[in-house]
């Protein structure tokens, strides 16, 4: 059986714990410089469309889908090197890490993020964040749908999930009520889209970003047992 926890602290990683928009930015603008606007674009659509149907960003997988269409370009194959070798630990927002280790002192930290069986790990293994959190790292492609598996591997009394995706907050603090605090940190694209604002119910801690976390004790955080 799986050690009971009195407090688990779930982090998402893009936009979360590292600025993914910043990626994503330098993404477009080596493939607009390496292999012209057109295959920019290209890409950025395919990419698009895998979203819409796989749920998640498949980076890799636009990737492929792209080769076949640029078969007699034989330079897109390099494009692989550029993603995977891509330093995500310079990526990391400040004092991520140090909200890490401060929440460590009341709980267990635990990345619960969504994204594919390769270049997500890849990603959470570079930045430094696998090591971090010692191993404990889940990767879903829905992981709002995945929330007694969370619970099954990292048993708790209480949960606290900080994610920038209001839409997932909102779904697990449905699910889980007064058991989950919900913390939103306003990073990232998502953070400031006004359909998604209006949307989704606000969550029960709002901070600018990450590293505010460090400002807060556990009371802020947990409720008393």
């Amino acid at each position: 059986m799986a050690e009971h926890h009195d407090v688990v602290f779930l982090f998402d990683v893009d936009n979360t714990l590292l600025d993914n928009d910043i990626v994503q930015a330098e993404l477009k603008s080596h493939l607009a410089e390496a292999y012209g606007p057109a295959a920019r674009d290209r890409y950025v659509a395919i990419l698009g469309q895998l979203v819409n149907e796989l749920g998640y960003t498949d980076y890799l997988g636009a990737l492929e889908r792209l080769r076949i269409e640029m078969m007699h370009r034989p330079e897109v194959l390099r494009m692989s090197s550029w993603l995977v070798d891509y330093p995500f630990a310079n990526r990391l927002f400040p004092r991520a890490l140090e909200v890490v280790r401060h929440v460590s002192q009341w709980g267990l930290p635990v990345i619960l993020s969504d994204g594919d069986a390769v270049f997500q790990p890849r990603k959470v293994e570079r930045s430094g964040l696998w090591k971090a959190f010692e191993d404990r790292v889940l990767i879903y492609i829905h992981k709002e749908q995945e929330l007694e598996y969370v619970e099954r591997l990292y048993p708790a009394r209480h949960y606290v999930l900080i994610d920038d995706k209001l839409r997932i907050l909102a779904t697990v603090k449905k699910a889980w009520g007064d058991r989950v605090t919900t913390v939103f940190p306003k990073q990232g694209h998502y953070a400031f889209d006004p359909s998604i604002l209006a949307e989704y119910p606000r969550a029960d801690l709002e901070i600018d970003k990450i590293g505010d976390l460090l400002r807060y004790d556990r009371s802020k955080l947990v409720p008393a047992a």
